[in-house]
């Protein structure tokens, strides 16, 4: 990377760092602001070496009185976005979107030009991608820190970047752009960052479908422009029209799986709100269509239809806004509870998209080639992806709801308790009901509010579209009756509407079981004839990496897929994995090129489902320019893992594996499940009693309200590990493992090889690293001084540390280089920046938990919103929460 495009980051970032000065200035005088200096001029010295410095800020911190805490965790928090801000802009503007280094940036372009070189022709080429089937599933999970209206802010501020390097040349331009970057820092420095109440799963809904207004709805056509440009270059045709590599689902008001604020009436309103928000959206559409297609040469299928109007592309296009204005109205009466009485509204995607294909047709047979490519194709493109609801709707439940409505079921029917059945008197009892032709459930039962709430869930199935919904996951399945109870379920309740069912695999057994259960279920004649020839399955990364740690996960969930693309190829039922990632390391997170071309071969045959979560919707899709490049990468990465797969890992590679997973598993298990300090330690040292207090999501923290660490969600598990900046979860075990193997004979060549020639292991290695650099011992030694006090606790965190200090030693051995990151300098750049703003906010949480604790929990308003900040701050900084 050149020294000019860092220096157009740091430039960014100055700005934006000195209007926040001058406008904290004005709200509290320059006297704070040399506080605020002061501080910062500290932890710069701390980071250049100087124990000192880091001795005096803290100090510094510890003697600022209570009145002060709470703005200086909001003027440093407030830098941090800030910087984000001005590093999202840099990435936009140089097509930056995800870590990679120099060279290795992925381009759909050059992939094209090297799968012709590989033997696959240009015809193959528009094949594959009209047939690519990409769902991206935006879901809520607690992770997204900042408030919606301070996003809203932050993206206007980005705008005023652009208006800063577009107006040089125009001083009038540039000082009213300066003025409105002053303005809107105001507001964000004057605009309370910690909600106040959590948001309900509807209010996290409309987040979502706000993406896909102010962002998604601009990028989607300009991404299809792009990669018709590259066809017509490449391969001499466009895609077809209603062709849509990349989709969008969601799990926002769907997933309920240990929320119990997920019921079937959220459900239903937030499937009416993206039929009114799609509504809306297309009738902005329309009113550019009616206004520009002003045309009146037109075909004689189009004279058909609108008989003889002068203009009839305005007069088919009138009609069309009719329908879909009522749609509107009807989805808002639903909404107010009240009747509809208006006109026939659109139902299907078809009732939308004929009437402009229509107009799209006969544009291009009348010669107008030109004018039917443009906004109207744009319009054609985002009906292929969106349809009537913008997105499908996932439903996700857990297994033992299921198992609990047919065990109350058999008992009111006098056949016993399902609950006490084994796997075969399951499969019998509910393949023979899935054949029966009499209905199962009485009209009349009184069953408990919980099975109620899971057979009303089923009954808004039944109520709806199916293209309005996605796919029905069943989380901590673990045998083929999980399946088959919820195929008997949409049987008896969920009316004409058949789902795909997709089995969760998320612990260590389970992923190891992944294949036989599998296999077992395709096995079974009943469930092929309701199934078909299509099965999807899900992997879950957060929960078995909580589970078994990160490196024995990894390997997990790599064999887990591996047979199942063998168990369905030999079934002959074409396999969609669908992959539940986080934003972090610790929960599969890291660039999508990289994560999807390490998968292992025929895994990704051009279909894949991902989650995106949290803050990384906002990261990656959060702007039409960065979600352009976004859609990109995913599509160049599935095209390149279907056309030119990954190599299969040498059967020494696999042996390696088994046992460095083996070490690793140990080696966690032995720290988090068998030693009786760390539960003790893990809540003595880190904030994670405190989480339950910050309002980021509308799902508890804990599955359970009783129990230990073994109850926590894995993303507030990751959470506190992160805010001390220990990183444990991301680490723990793989040190121990890669120790051990280079301190035998051939261990560094044989490490060295996967790594250079094994794109899963290389990618490991890689995110490895990145979560290394940003973890920070001497942070994590601060929390422990000032939290913790009992021996024992502080003899296991000075070995934790150890550990990690030995990983580091390997991991830089396995690299071959003197400091971490030397190949990936944005990164690197990006934490340096950081680093002298996010010390203090550690040094002011671990001071405002202890006098936390001090107080029994009783501080200040002021000061629980002070340690709030301190959060989301050292969130925005890292830029991972969960």
């Amino acid at each position: 990377m050149s020294d000019d495009l860092h220096e157009s980051l740091r430039d960014n970032v100055r700005v934006l760092g000195d209007s926040l000065g001058r406008t904290i200035a004005d709200d509290l005088g320059e006297g704070f602001v040399d506080k605020i200096e002061s501080i910062r001029g500290l932890a710069k010295r701390g980071r250049q070496g100087d124990p000192e410095g880091r001795r005096e800020l803290i100090e510094y911190l510890r003697r600022l009185p209570d009145r002060d805490l709470l703005p200086v965790t909001r003027a440093f928090n407030q830098f941090l976005n800030l910087a984000n801000i001005a590093e999202q802009h840099y990435r936009a503007r140089f097509r930056r979107v995800e870590d990679y280094k120099p060279g290795s940036q992925p381009e759909l372009g050059d992939l094209i030009t090297r799968a012709r070189k590989a033997g696959h022709s240009p015809r193959e080429l528009v094949e594959s991608l009209a047939s690519m089937r990409v769902e991206l599933v935006l879901t809520a999970h607690p992770t997204e820190v900042i408030r919606r209206t301070l996003i809203q802010k932050y993206d206007a501020i980005d705008d005023c970047l652009t208006g800063l390097e577009s107006t040089v040349d125009s001083p009038e331009k540039l000082t009213r752009v300066h003025g409105r970057l002053e303005e809107l820092i105001s507001q964000a420095w004057h605009t309370d960052e910690i909600r106040h109440e959590r948001p309900t799963p509807v209010d996290e809904a409309k987040w979502g479908f706000a993406v896909i207004e102010n962002s998604l709805w601009q990028a989607v056509p300009d991404f299809h422009r792009d990669l018709d440009s590259l066809l017509l270059e490449s391969a001499g045709e466009r895609l077809p029209l209603d062709a849509a590599p990349l989709r969008f689902a969601s799990w926002m008001g769907g997933d309920r799986d240990g929320n119990p604020n997920v019921t079937a009436k959220v459900t239903r309103e937030v499937l009416l709100l993206g039929r009114w928000m799609a509504a809306d959206l297309y009738l902005r559409d329309l009113d550019q269509l009616k206004a520009e297609l002003s045309m009146w040469k037109a075909n004689s299928a189009l004279r058909a239809e609108v008989g003889d109007a002068p203009e009839p592309y305005r007069e088919l296009l009138k009609r069309l806004t009719a329908k879909v204005e009522a749609t509107r109205d009807w989805a808002k009466a639903g909404l107010d509870g009240e009747p509809h009485e208006g006109g026939p509204i659109i139902e299907h995607r078809d009732q939308l998209y004929a009437p402009l294909l229509s107009c799209y047709r006969s544009l291009c047979d009348v010669g107008l080639d030109t004018i039917a490519n443009g906004v109207l194709l744009d319009t054609l493109r985002r009906v292929a992806v969106f349809g009537v609801t913008l997105t499908k709707l996932d439903l996700r439940q857990e297994s033992s709801r299921h198992t609990q409505v047919f065990d109350e079921l058999t008992d009111y029917l006098g056949l016993g308790h399902y609950q006490d059945w084994n796997e075969e008197q399951r499969q019998d009892f509910l393949l023979g009901e899935l054949t029966s032709r009499r209905p199962l459930i009485p009209r009349r039962w009184e069953c408990s509010g919980e099975t109620r709430e899971v057979i009303d869930t089923f009954r808004v199935i039944a109520s709806e579209q199916r293209e309005a919904l996605g796919t029905y996951i069943i989380s901590m399945a673990g045998q083929p009756s999980d399946v088959l109870a919820v195929a008997l379920l949409m049987k008896e309740v969920g009316g004409d509407v058949t789902l795909p069912i997709a089995p969760l695999f998320e612990t260590l057994d389970d992923l190891n079981r992944a294949g036989d259960v599998i296999d077992r279920l395709l096995a079974l004649p009943g469930y092929r004839r309701l199934a078909g020839d299509e099965q999807e399955v899900m992997i879950g990364y957060s929960d078995s990496a909580k589970d078994a740690g990160q490196l024995a996960a990894a390997w997990a969930q790599y064999r887990a897929q591996e047979t199942l693309v063998e168990v369905c190829k030999r079934h002959g039922v074409d396999l969609t994995l669908f992959h539940g990632r986080g934003g972090t390391v610790g929960r599969g997170g890291g660039p999508a090129h990289a994560a999807i071309l390490s998968q292992p071969p025929g895994s990704v045959n051009g279909s894949l489902r991902v989650t995106e979560q949290g803050e990384m919707i906002r990261f990656k899709f959060g702007q039409p320019d960065i979600a352009l490049r976004s859609m990109e990468i995913y599509a160049c990465a599935v095209l390149e893992a279907t056309l030119l797969p990954p190599p299969a890992p040498e059967p020494a590679w696999r042996e390696e594996m088994d046992h460095l997973a083996g070490v690793a598993h140990q080696a966690y298990v032995g720290v988090v499940r068998e030693n009786p300090d760390f539960v003790p330690y893990f809540r003595a040292v880190t904030p994670e009693g405190s989480l339950g207090r910050l309002p980021l999501g509308s799902r508890p923290t804990k599955r359970r309200q009783d129990g230990g660490v073994e109850t926590l969600r894995a993303i507030p598990w990751i959470f506190a590990w992160t805010q001390t900046r220990l990183m444990l979860p991301a680490w723990l075990g793989s040190g121990e493992a890669f120790v051990q193997r280079l301190a035998e004979p051939g261990g560094l060549e044989r490490l060295q090889e996967m790594r250079s020639r094994w794109p899963f292991f290389g990618t490991y290695l890689d995110m490895l690293e990145m979560l290394s650099a940003k973890a920070d011992t001497d942070i994590a030694a601060y929390y422990e001084r000032r939290l913790v006090d009992e021996p024992g606790l502080l003899e296991l965190g000075e070995e934790l540390r150890g550990r990690f200090t030995k990983l580091q030693a390997a991991l830089l051995d396995i690299l071959d280089q003197r400091e971490l990151l030397e190949n990936t300098p944005l990164i690197h750049q990006a934490i340096e920046v950081r680093n002298p703003y996010i010390d203090p906010l550690h040094g002011l949480q671990a001071e405002l938990l202890q006098r936390n604790r001090d107080a029994d929990g009783a501080i200040s308003p002021a000061l629980t919103r002070a340690l709030m900040v301190t959060m989301a701050g050292i969130s925005a900084g890292l830029r991972n929460t969960g």
